[in-house]
């Protein structure tokens, strides 16, 4: 999508509400990576439509994805795993003092070891949202898989990586690994049997991938 489009876009959207710009101005003061505005939209917009019971969510970060889910699907239970100590505490911070703590419960772990112990407990979510280190991609797909319920479907961000993926030249030498497992997962992830996945090139890149 160009950009007089995206600016055409930007100018006819609604403001933020004063509780997420303070929450975007803590993040880019923090530098922690948060969902594009025009991802983060249409996210909300999959839950407006589908309003799942359970979401769950790999990648805290300082809990502006799931605060911001919970807000358009205010009858939703959202469990959120986050692996980094200093994210895990704002997010508990951020959660709390919007009152959500009864709503959103936060995870402190690795979501690799973390996610299997959710499977264990044989428990079972309509939505899945992957917004977490991207080298692990596939590990989280598959871990994740067995949770979610027919029908449900599974949401990843970054698929894009700033257009990297896109450039069969790409030689970046600090991203050139990472942009390789994100073509793999990508190809694996388009060719899945038991999924239909659509890409699109809102934000970084979101994948939505429908159980079949």
């Amino acid at each position: 999508m160009n950009e007089e489009i995206m600016n055409y876009i930007s100018e006819i959207t609604p403001p933020d509400e004063e509780w997420i710009k303070e929450l975007k101005q803590q993040a880019t003061a923090d530098r922690v990576p948060i969902m594009e505005s025009s991802g983060i939209e249409f996210l909300l917009q999959l839950i407006r439509l589908n309003k799942p019971k359970r979401i769950l969510e790999v990648g805290t970060a300082i809990g502006y994805s799931a605060l911001r889910m919970h807000h358009v699907n205010p009858e939703s239970e959202i469990v959120t795993i986050e692996k980094d100590e200093n994210r895990y505490k704002q997010a508990i911070e951020n959660i709390t003092k919007h009152n959500k703590h009864t709503n959103v419960q936060v995870i402190h772990g690795d979501a690799l070891e973390e996610i299997e112990k959710l499977v264990s407990q044989k428990e079972k979510f309509q939505c899945i949202f992957i917004d977490a280190a991207k080298g692990q991609y596939k590990r989280f797909f598959e871990l994740s898989s067995p949770l979610l319920q027919d029908n449900g479907f599974i949401i990843t961000d970054n698929v894009l990586f700033r257009g990297y993926v896109a450039n069969p030249d790409f030689e970046h030498p600090r991203y050139k690994k990472m942009v390789e497992k994100i073509r793999a997962f990508n190809q694996w992830l388009m060719n899945h049997p038991d999924y239909v996945t659509t890409i699109l090139p809102i934000g970084d890149g979101v994948a939505v991938s429908y159980k079949k």
